[in-house]
């Protein structure tokens, strides 16, 4: 018999979440074990330990329902890597985010007081010309010391879903976010949208200092072309209110 679905929580935040780039490096597990919440173990796909740059827009967003002036529609860069938690209906795969870039103050404020994820604000721009049958090129800017910096993707032709079991549905299809507390227990919270369709880049790239930006740990890795890169039109989301589980 399937176990059953987990009763979902109330909604938090519902937005639209649009064009998002991701560049995915392979990172040494090790690199990662440290920052794996408690209740969770690192995720791979067929061997690899990935992080993900991605880039996207935030749309509509309401937070409790309720619209805030100013704070609707804005970019978001996030640095992120994979974890499972094991729920009673099964395994749960999520997200943990090492960092995440808005443009607004009270939007990052809001995010590490309740859920002490790791935001800063800093100012962001974007350009897209993306055709869902045709494919284009999206760019998400940030400044950072003194210069701004970009994450970039082109693609060709039309999107389609990802097929079942590839690398493209293991990176785009994670319903779960789980966070570290500052006691050491672990906030999880659940993320729903319908699955994406998405393009393989044909080009990607990440202009950064991203030992400043991320920390040395990271340069290394980072710092070479992306194992692979996505482009996902994304979709309405709800993220649940989150719960402790360790």
């Amino acid at each position: 018999m399937k176990p059953p679905e987990p009763a979902a929580r109330g909604a938090f935040l519902t937005a639209e979440w649009r064009w998002l780039a991701m560049l995915n490096y392979e990172v040494p597990p090790a690199l990662l074990r440290p920052l794996v919440p408690a209740g969770t173990e690192l995720d791979e796909w067929g061997g690899v330990t990935y992080a993900s740059v991605v880039g996207f827009m935030f749309l509509r967003t309401r937070v409790l329902g309720i619209p805030i002036p100013f704070h609707r529609d804005f970019e978001e860069l996030n640095l992120r890597f994979y974890v499972r938690h094991k729920g009673p209906e099964g395994w749960r795969r999520g997200v943990v985010f090492v960092k995440e870039i808005v443009p607004r103050f009270a939007i990052a404020a809001v995010a590490r007081w309740v859920y002490n994820e790791n935001y800063a604000a800093l100012p962001m721009r974007h350009r897209n010309d993306v055709r869902p049958d045709s494919g284009g090129s999206v760019e998400y800017g940030w400044r950072h010391r003194g210069r701004w910096c970009a994450l970039r993707a082109s693609v060709a032709g039309p999107s389609a879903p990802a097929a079942d079991g590839s690398e493209a549905e293991f990176i785009t299809e994670h319903y779960w976010g789980y966070a570290r507390q500052r006691d050491g227990g672990t906030v999880e919270y659940q993320v729903e949208h319908p699955r994406w369709k998405v393009w393989r880049a044909q080009s990607a790239t990440l202009d950064c200092d991203v030992a400043a930006l991320y920390g040395p740990a990271f340069a290394e890795c980072l710092s070479t072309p992306p194992r692979s890169a996505l482009l996902a039109d994304g979709s309405p989301i709800v993220v649940r209110t989150g719960a402790r589980i360790a």
